[in-house]
Order: structure tokens, then sequence, then C-alpha cells
């Protein structure tokens, strides 16, 4: 992954006492024990129309002697997407490949990119650009292709309704907000966030990265809880929820150990929450929320946020 790995290991951390390692690697058990009953409460009714919904496409399908193929279609597309995603959407690749392009041209255009003072920055650019195409672009074309019935407004992507339901994204801001704020004075997050390092050179370098941040965000909402829960509810129903928030916690694996458990729990909430409104927006504007604060917030605990607008140089 384009992401720097993690390096601090859960059972190798340094002046930390074996029993605070092993209550470190164990917290998620109890910590889930706890959250996902909740969430069970305040979604079953969500779950089981889903659920209904899905037996009666079933039972259509089978009444009419044929085989859905959105599944079949559907799961190869995801893991296809993030395979290449992985291998070719990171800072590897854009060194190997695309930076020499770049090199090339400021040779005979001196300051064209200004490569030497935003090399992060454009590497992150390739990140975002990855993950827009593969998120949304190469789904979204496939699924015309192959179900030119089926609507794309469909996968989460309809506003009707948005402010009928915006008090469940407050409800969701006010329980995860002060667990950010906890967490941020981990350590763990406070040198790992934000992923651009040179957020705190200016306002401009931090702007132009939360831009960039946010970009990400929406194609990944789109990915997971619009075009795959739109495309698997009727075959899955409320297990497309919980089948997609298994590669959802993967691709957060290099992040800080908590947080790629704390995706399994958003997943699944960020899901069930997209399927009661129909809509991937509010549950967009909760993500982006709390990626956009953490940053703010691990710059706030270094002392490290901007003073100036233009970086230097």
């Amino acid at each position: 992954m384009f992401l720097r790995p993690h390096t601090a290991d859960a059972l190798a951390t340094g002046g930390t006492s074996t029993l605070a390692r092993i209550g470190h690697v164990f917290f998620p058990v109890p910590a889930l024990l706890v959250v996902l009953p909740l969430i069970y409460l305040f979604f079953r009714k969500t779950w089981r129309e889903l659920d209904e919904e899905a037996h009666e496409h079933r039972g259509h399908m089978l009444s009419l002697g044929v085989t859905d193929l959105r599944p079949f279609v559907a799961l190869p597309l995801c893991a296809l997407v993030l395979t290449m995603q992985d291998y070719y959407g990171g800072r590897f690749f854009f060194d190997e490949v695309i930076k020499p392009y770049l090199s090339d041209f400021e040779l005979t255009h001196p300051g064209a990119f200004k490569l030497a003072k935003y090399d992060e920055l454009y590497g992150f650019a390739w990140w975002v650009t990855a993950r827009v195409v593969g998120y949304v672009f190469v789904p979204f074309a496939v699924w015309k292709i192959a179900f030119r019935e089926d609507s794309l407004l469909d996968f989460g992507l309809r506003t009707r309704g948005f402010f009928k339901h915006a008090w469940i994204y407050g409800l969701f801001l006010a329980v995860v907000l002060p667990a950010m704020w906890i967490v941020s004075r981990n350590p763990d997050f406070g040198t790992y966030y934000p992923f651009y390092k040179q957020s705190s050179r200016s306002w401009c370098d931090f702007l132009l990265w939360e831009g960039m941040y946010m970009a990400q965000f929406f194609a990944l909402e789109i990915f997971f809880r619009g075009w795959w829960l739109g495309a698997l509810r009727k075959s899955f129903g409320s297990g497309a929820i919980f089948a997609m928030a298994v590669p959802y916690c993967m691709i957060h694996y290099g992040k800080p150990y908590l947080e790629a458990n704390g995706a399994i729990v958003a997943g699944i909430a960020l899901g069930s929450l997209s399927m009661r409104t129909k809509s991937i927006y509010q549950g967009f504007l909760v993500h982006v929320t709390v990626a956009v604060l953490m940053d703010w917030l691990a710059l706030s605990h270094r002392h490290a946020l901007p003073t100036q607008l233009w970086a230097p140089g």
C-alpha cells in the first residue's frame, strides 16, 4: 500500500510492560462486544428490511429459473480493484514509472512541476487518482456494461431525504468525536497523521492535501457503501454489509492497530447507515469530518499547525 507501514509492533513496543502490550492487543475484543450489540439495536430494523428484500428477490430469480450474476461480477471485480491499487496505486509505482517522466519534463521546462518542492504531494496525488479511478470509474463502467438496467443513482448517490436523516450524522459525531479526541493523544496517531508530512509547512500544503484526502474518501464511500452494497444487497441482504466490512478493514492494515480494528465497527455502522438512508452522503460527512479533524488534532498536539500561507523557497 502507499501509506507508510506502521512499524510499532503491538508486542514489541519499547518501554511498555508486557501486561500493557497484551492489553493493547486484546482491547478490541471487549470493545467490539460492547459496541456491536449497540449497532445491532440501532440498525436491526434496517437489516430485517434488507433480508426481506433479498428473500423476495432470490425467490423471484428462482421462479424464473435464472441466476443473479451480480455477486459473480461484483466480488471478483472488488478483489481485482483492490489488488491493482495495492500493487500499482502507491508510492513505489509512482517513483519507478511516473516520476521519471516528470523529471525528464522538468529538464527542458525548469520549475514546471516544482518536483523537488512538492515531490511527496505529487506521490499522494497519484495515490488519490488511483483510488478515484479504481473506486468509481472502473466499477461503474463495468456495471453499466454488464447490467444496463441498473441505475447508478441507486448506488447511494440520490440526495432525496438527505436532511431527513441529518440527525443520524449528528448522533454519530456525538459518539465518535469524544473518542477521537482521546485517541488523537496516543503517540501512534500523533506521529502517523497527517499522511502528508509537509502539511505543517504552509496552509497551502495543508489545504491541498486535505482536498485530495476528501476526494479519496468520497471515492471510497462510493465504492464500499455505494456500489458494493447497491450491487449485492438484493442477493446477500444484510450480509452484504458484513461482507463489505472485511475488505474495508483490510485496507486499513498498516495503520495504527486500534484504528484498523475500529474499521470493523466503522464498516458495519457506515454500511448500515447507507442502507438506512439510501445515501452515502451522511456516511461520507462522518468519515471526512473525523479524518480532517484527526489531521488537525495530530498537528495541534505536536504544535505543528502551519504558520504561513505559502511554503518558502
